[in-house]
């Protein structure tokens, strides 16, 4: 009986398109039905996740430079458990392992993108103070803060934009825990293609047959263009961008490409034709070459990217304004439970259950209370008016930009918090010295403030997936929200430990750690405290792009993303979305293109799996010393067309998949 249940378990037909008038969508377990969710193996896998995973992001993280995402791993795992203990009815329990064991990816992303910048700093100005403490609170507030402001918008995001996002991360991991309840032949495609995916990419970040992305300098005419013309192509040929461009689909992933373009084909080459012989540095002193004397990265890290944190700023002000009414109607049901007018938490169904209003109104205000007392007498040496003006900048920047985050992530699965993090500091640091404080205990202040914002933003991107996952799968939103709280617990203090742990061992100053992130934080905000400005002209520009799309009616934030996220990361969302196209479009039966499109989803978060499992197994070999790539060969023009040969090949074998019957 048991097999024949786990055999019946699938995914609605209209869990990932939007739904038609009056159609409704039941998730896979039903709503008038209870069951395991909240158990001691749940809650205990769950923190054991959090701990492991906290900790080993964090190491990887802050040693390597690379940064993994936790929720599909986990979810892996908590399959395998489940699987292996024999455990009936788990779709439940292991949607909570994730959630609370995926708040480790959050408040280390929160955590290492800037207050390692405290002890970089520190080598320079000694009077700089970090501890345990404060990286443990801001952090913990962070994430506190970004589960509190998010859940309001949980509704919106899940229920009312159904079909409309396409969620890729949680797309994928949910077909990862849909599959280890059905078993059998009908988890085989996920398996096989996480199995392609993941050995695919272990073999370019491990072993380094081939190289990781393809470029116009493989050929000397494109090497020329690049130096002369600081034109370039450049494509990353990995199983698990490709599988995150299908999810995307074609319409979204074409417009963040265009945003990529549009700075690495336009504004790139444009900068060094205008201003060629010049040296643009009044808001960064190691700029020390001519534009003209830069490659296009060099051009695109240096100018380009903050154009697109400008871009992203204001298509999230735009988002803002545009919702303003949902975000209205939340403070507005928040203040009736206050005053006791409203009791439809007994009457909804138990899908759609969050947390009281009237409670996360409350918690919001003590979180915010304590944050306060924290900045007045933990960071800002008892000044009244420092603390003020930093608990508001912090507020108002963390409850705007929570959906700027959670549009972010359902849009391309990834959040742009190191941008909007980064704008955070410049704001703090500009407004923190109009006030009177500035130098070292600015800086600790500014990166102590960016580190809750970071966090805050990072959480309510992740947790937009959770929820996600939840609402396909038929959990009870209370009870994640809920045991969200202990996770976070659990990954701040384990974080905190394990920063210190790497400081006392290798020190942050010494070289053996990457933290490109914090290095980055840390180089922007030493002159800024020192009254050096910032690229408000940059910025402007990324504004004024973001305006005129969102008067061209071309959504604004997909635009932006692009213009951040470097172009050889952009290509291959738009060479899936084009897959996902040929696939769903050859046939002239509706039907079976449906059916391929289905099945392409299936293939696609196999990818996307097998390729965050192999990303862990090859970062932990690279920090355990092992190094099987030749430079020498990764430099030479063959292991690009080597590239090329594998990335077709692998192409042809996801589109001849999805033409296999199921």
């Amino acid at each position: 009986m048991e097999k024949k249940e786990k055999e019946t378990v699938q995914l609605p037909e209209n869990a990932f398109r939007e739904l038609k008038d009056g159609e409704e969508y039941t998730p896979v377990m039903s709503p008038q039905q209870n069951y395991p969710e909240v158990t001691g193996w749940s809650v205990t896998w769950g923190i054991l996740m959090a701990m492991l995973f906290s900790a080993a992001a964090a190491y990887l993280g802050l040693k390597v430079g690379q940064v993994f995402e936790a929720a599909i791993p986990i979810a892996i795992i908590a399959v395998g458990l489940s699987s292996a203990s024999h455990r009936s009815k788990v779709l439940g329990e292991n949607v909570i392992i994730q959630s609370i064991g995926a708040c480790s990816g959050a408040v280390v992303a929160g955590a290492i993108f800037t207050l390692p910048a405290i002890y970089i700093l520190q080598a320079k100005y000694p009077e700089m103070s970090a501890s345990f403490l404060k990286i443990f609170i801001s952090s913990l507030l962070g994430g506190v803060i970004g589960i509190l402001f998010l859940i309001p918008f949980r509704k919106y995001f899940v229920s009312d934009m159904h079909g409309k996002y396409p969620f890729p991360e949680a797309t994928a991991t949910t077909q990862v825990l849909v599959s280890g309840e059905k078993g059998g032949s009908q988890a085989k495609p996920l398996l096989l293609a996480g199995l392609v995916g993941g050995l695919y990419d272990f073999i370019v970040a491990t072993l380094g047959w081939w190289n990781e992305n393809f470029t116009s300098r493989v050929v000397d005419f494109g090497a020329a263009i690049a130096d002369k013309l600081k034109l370039v192509f450049k494509v990353n040929t990995g199983a698990a961008v490709l599988g995150l461009g299908y999810i995307i689909g074609f319409r979204y992933s074409l417009i963040i490409t265009l945003g990529s373009l549009a700075v690495w084909w336009l504004i790139v080459p444009g900068m060094a034709f205008l201003f060629h012989d010049h040296v643009l540095s009044a808001w960064d002193p190691s700029i020390t070459a001519t534009v003209g004397a830069m490659s296009p990265e060099q051009i695109f890290t240096s100018y380009g990217k903050s154009i697109g944190i400008g871009g992203i700023a204001m298509a999230g002000i735009i988002g803002i304004i545009k919702s303003w009414g949902i975000i209205k109607g939340a403070v507005s049901l928040a203040a009736g439970e206050m005053k006791g007018k409203d009791d439809t938490q007994k009457t909804v169904k138990r899908t759609q259950r969050d947390i009281s209003f009237k409670v996360i109104a409350i918690g919001s205000a003590i979180t915010i209370l304590i944050t306060f007392l924290f900045f007045w007498f933990g960071v800002m040496d008892g000044n009244l008016l420092f603390a003020v003006v930093g608990i508001l900048l912090v507020t108002i920047i963390a409850f705007l930009f929570t959906t700027v985050a959670a549009n972010a992530i359902a849009i391309v699965g990834s959040n742009p918090v190191s941008g909007m993090t980064l704008m955070t500091l410049i704001l703090a640091s500009v407004v923190m010295v109009a006030v009177g404080l500035k130098g070292t205990a600015g800086m600790l202040a500014a990166l102590i403030m960016g580190g809750v914002v970071c966090t805050a933003l990072s959480m309510a991107g992740s947790f937009v997936t959770d929820l996600k996952i939840g609402y396909w799968l038929g959990t009870t939103p209370k009870k994640q929200e809920a045991w969200k709280f202990l996770g976070t617990l659990v990954s701040a203090a384990t974080v905190g430990g394990v920063m210190m742990l790497l400081n006392e061992t290798y020190g942050f100053t010494t070289g053996q750690l990457a933290a490109p992130q914090a290095n980055a934080m840390a180089a922007v905000i030493d002159p800024l405290m020192n009254g050096v400005g910032a690229p408000w002209i940059l910025y402007a520009i990324g504004a004024c792009i973001a305006i005129v799309l969102t008067l061209c009616r071309i959504p604004a934030l997909p635009f932006a993303l692009g213009m951040f996220i470097p172009i050889q990361l952009n290509i291959p969302l738009l060479v899936g979305g084009a897959v996902n196209w040929f696939v769903t479009s050859r046939s002239k039966d509706a039907e079976t293109n449906k059916q391929r499109g289905e099945k392409g989803t299936l293939l696609a978060s196999g990818f996307i799996a097998g390729g965050a499992l192999m990303g862990v197994v090859s970062a932990l070999l690279r920090f355990g010393g092992v190094e099987l790539i030749s430079d020498n060969w990764l430099a030479n023009p063959l292991s690009e067309l080597c590239s090329l040969v594998a990335y077709v090949l692998l192409i042809g074998y996801f589109v001849r998949a999805t033409r296999e019957s199921k």
